[in-house]
Parts: structure tokens; sequence; C-alpha cells
């Protein structure tokens, strides 16, 4: 059993979204952005599917030619390959389910300056 807690130890970045792991299980990996309010994830793509929670504050969600906009409690997956962005309309904290396959580290690149 693993127990972790997406609000506890936490803070936001100023300068961009912050991500930290939450949790590895044998299936999946679990992730925490905080976004502040006008931060951005430019376009990117995975080749696994991912899970998105908004679990505080709401975010446009652009995924091939729609936008999103997505509030708290709202859930959206996507199959690996399409192409997708984020800009946070508030503060929010984003729960991001990945793969077990894919890499942490490909998160973070798109975060980088």
């Amino acid at each position: 059993m693993k127990t972790a807690s997406i609000v506890s130890d936490f803070s936001y970045n100023d300068s961009k979204p912050d991500i930290s792991v939450l949790m590895e299980t044998e299936n999946s990996k679990e992730l925490r952005i905080a976004m502040k309010r006008g931060q951005t994830m430019k376009k990117h793509q995975t080749p696994f599917p991912i899970i998105v929670e908004i679990f505080e504050g709401s975010i446009d969600f652009g995924v091939e030619d729609q936008r999103l906009h997505l509030v708290k409690g709202d859930i959206i997956s996507l199959e690996g390959g399409k192409p997708h962005d984020l800009t946070s309309l508030e503060d929010s904290i984003i729960r991001l389910s990945l793969a077990k396959s894919d890499k942490i580290s490909r998160v973070e690149n798109v975060v980088k300056d």
C-alpha cells in the first residue's frame, strides 16, 4: 500500500508550473502539477495514454483543434500521440496520471525555459 496527499508539501512556483511525483505504482505514475494563474504548458504529446484531473482551480486545455474549459472535478483522458497544451486560468492543482512506461522527465521538459 502507498499513500500520498495532493495538497500537502507543495508551493506554487512564480516562474513556471511546479511538477512533483506523488507516487509510482506497478501500473502508473501519479504527478501533481501546481500552476499559478497565467502559467502555461506548451503544446506537447506523449506516446502513452494520460489522465488529467483538475483538483483545484480551472484551466484552458487545448487538444487538436478544440479548446476545453476544465474546472475543479473535471477529468479528461487522452490516448497517446494527441498534441495538447494547458493554460491556468487561476491558481490550479492538477493530477496527471502517466503510464508506467512514460517518463517523468518528459513532463518536466515541457515547462523548461
